[in-house]
């Protein structure tokens, strides 16, 4: 289909701008049947317009699907634009209005009591976010001498005080941890947005009518260019050797499987069970600290020195090391628990048996048409690519509603299923199996020395035993 008698795509996100951004298209004529009443299908028509296709997406996906051209209008919040535009700031992202929608407003976090100033004169500044563009152009504004980003897939918030200094964050986020507000980096806000070169060609005029209707936002929102603090680089310090024993354990789908590892193997941390956890939950020994994070930052936080060990997936440590080949990481033993293939996912509706054949069928009219692999595993996406010889390609990074790309937005997913059951549902099917996928405990490559070490050794004895019993 020529870009020019295809329909006018818009997009539109979920979570928790779904309901004010569907009341408000509601209001305006626009109403994309089932958004507003939270429908599970990703794509919708719209009443009494025809030529226009709304698609949900996640809000920090929007911004990439409209520079991409995939899509010609969205609408997201200010800061996953910006996020993009900071880097990219000739891009083909226009934004259009600023609408009337709160979105998250960013700041700069850390420990009660801590200053700005203080800490920026004081040597290296570890800083964590989910916005490493918008954290540097901040941090340079602010004229901070020497700082190290984290970039993590989620909870920022929970990386101060022991394992950054700052957090660049949303303030509810900030507010839920008890961290103390710094500093203001970016206003939110929520955009109207179009594909410039779509804006420039191809005529909008059915949803862009409706959607220029939306109400205006009093007040944009956007970057904060801080002031500068105005302090100089601080003297180096080599931070003392860390003597307490650090664990890091996973929440959300992984974590009652690692409880039940650990119950297993004898081991139980109060504050930790299968469906309930504290950031810090109690080990019963003063030497050992456990905290609870997400499973996708714990390679890099252990190769970082932060952890002795943490329990994450094959799949997080494989992608880590797919983007930092020489990462002192490794994993010390498989726990077998919480599995699934991660693998090429592709419709079912292709007449193709295998990769190969699907390649061919996608290139049979353009030899150079470029693939469109799609994943949360960037890394991975790229690395399958590279070892399969897809040729031209596009890898397409996400977060989120991932069945709705094939066959649409992308001709391959990479991505884990435990059944295939959602994957059916979405007329899906796995041509080509990467790998399969459970818990696992990792670890530096080099083992502590000392107690630390002891430890170590100890845990994953435990863990290895306990895992032989697992069918």
């Amino acid at each position: 289909m020529t870009p020019s008698a295809r329909p006018v795509r818009v997009a539109v996100p979920r979570g928790d701008l779904r309901t004010p951004v569907g009341e408000r298209l509601v209001a305006a004529g626009f109403r994309a049947q089932g958004y507003l009443e939270g429908s599970r299908t990703y794509r919708f028509d719209v009443d009494g317009i025809d030529g226009v296709q709304v698609r949900v997406f996640s809000d920090q996906d929007i911004p990439i699907q409209v520079a991409l051209g995939q899509y010609d209008l969205g609408i997201a919040s200010g800061t996953w634009i910006d996020e993009l535009l900071v880097r990219y700031r000739h891009d083909s992202v226009v934004p259009l209005r600023p609408l009337d929608i709160e979105g998250e407003t960013l700041v700069v976090a850390g420990a009660p009591g801590a200053d700005l100033a203080s800490l920026a004169g004081a040597g290296v500044v570890r800083v964590a976010t989910e916005y490493p563009q918008i954290a540097h152009h901040y941090l340079t504004r602010l004229r901070v001498p020497d700082y190290r980003l984290y970039e993590v897939w989620a909870q920022a918030e929970a990386w101060p005080p022991r394992d950054a200094e700052l957090a660049i964050a949303s303030a509810s986020a900030v507010a839920k941890e008890g961290l103390a507000v710094l500093g203001t980096v970016h206003r939110g806000g929520v955009w109207l947005i179009a594909n410039r070169e779509a804006l420039a060609t191809r005529d909008l005029s059915a949803a862009l009518g409706p959607l220029l209707s939306l109400a205006r936002a009093t007040t944009e929102g956007g970057l904060v260019d801080p002031a500068p603090l105005g302090v100089s680089r601080g003297a180096s310090k080599v931070a003392p050797a860390r003597e307490r024993f650090r664990i890091a354990v996973p929440d959300g789908h992984a974590q009652r499987h690692t409880v039940a590892a650990l119950a297993d193997a004898g081991i139980a941390f109060p504050g930790y069970e299968a469906a309930s956890s504290v950031r810090y939950p109690e080990s019963g020994d003063p030497e050992v600290e456990v905290k609870v994070m997400r499973p996708q930052d714990m390679p890099r936080a252990v190769a970082l020195g932060h952890f002795d060990l943490a329990i994450s997936g094959r799949d997080w440590l494989r992608a880590f090391l797919a983007t930092f080949p020489a990462a002192p990481v490794t994993e010390l033993c498989d726990l077998k628990r919480s599995k699934y293939q991660m693998g090429a996912v592709i419709s079912e509706d292709l007449p193709v048996d295998n990769i190969e054949e699907a390649i061919a069928l996608w290139r049979r009219d353009d030899p150079e048409f470029p693939i469109r692999v799609a994943s949360e595993y960037a890394s991975l996406a790229d690395e399958y690519a590279r070892t399969r010889h897809l040729g031209r390609y596009r890898v397409i990074p996400i977060s989120g509603a991932s069945e709705g790309f094939v066959p649409e937005d992308a001709e391959i997913l990479i991505e884990g299923t435990e059944t295939g059951t959602t994957l059916r549902a979405n007329r899906l099917r796995m041509i080509d199996v990467i790998m399969e996928s459970t818990n696992c405990v990792i670890g530096h490559t080099t083992a502590p020395e000392g107690a630390r070490g002891t430890r170590r050794a100890e845990y994953v004895a435990r863990l290895r035993k306990a895992a032989e019993s697992v069918v």
